[in-house]
């Protein structure tokens, strides 16, 4: 490891702390910069033994695939919560879906709880202590609970195991 990559560990977010500071200060007097670039450098190296190893996407092109899927799914139950919501309270039937999943790792599992999240009509509650369960609130629980199950399996943890290849 060269003296530049032990110095920025995460040279990304000592460029974004730099910019937020300077922002945040509204200003760019060098006093300010230097300050900015002292917080920049120091806080990335005190925290850099606290970070777990995570897994990357390894798809990139797949992840951006996904973003826009999610960004469409996202207009799409806007407007069903809208009309769901505007209309008689009698057709709202909330309930709670157990989501076995097969992501491991707990980026992935974030990804999906936040995608789930997102997603307007669903709300993630829970993630299982052994982390093999996500639970899920329905704003409009079908039927059959094994149909919401299927969508977030196939829809969103199938897509997201691709991106990360996990």
């Amino acid at each position: 490891m060269n003296l530049l990559s032990r110095l920025l560990p995460t040279p990304g977010r000592s460029v974004i702390l730099l910019v937020i500071w300077l922002m945040l200060n509204v200003t760019v007097s060098p006093g300010h910069i230097i300050l900015g670039a002292v917080f920049a450098i120091a806080i990335p190296l005190l925290c850099a033994p606290l970070q777990i190893s995570q897994p990357r996407i390894k798809k990139p092109l797949k992840a951006l695939k996904y973003f826009f899927m999610v960004l469409g799914d996202v207009v799409i139950a806007n407007v069903q919560v809208a009309i769901l919501v505007l209309g008689p309270m009698s057709r709202i039937k909330p309930g709670f879906v157990a989501v076995p999943l097969d992501l491991t790792e707990i980026k992935p599992i974030t990804m999906l709880a936040s995608t789930v999240t997102m997603t307007p009509g669903t709300v993630t509650a829970e993630l299982s202590k052994d982390k093999r369960y996500l639970y899920v609130h329905v704003l409009q629980m079908p039927d059959d609970e094994q149909e919401v199950i299927r969508l977030i399996k196939d829809r969103y943890e199938s897509a997201i195991k691709e991106m990360f290849q996990c």
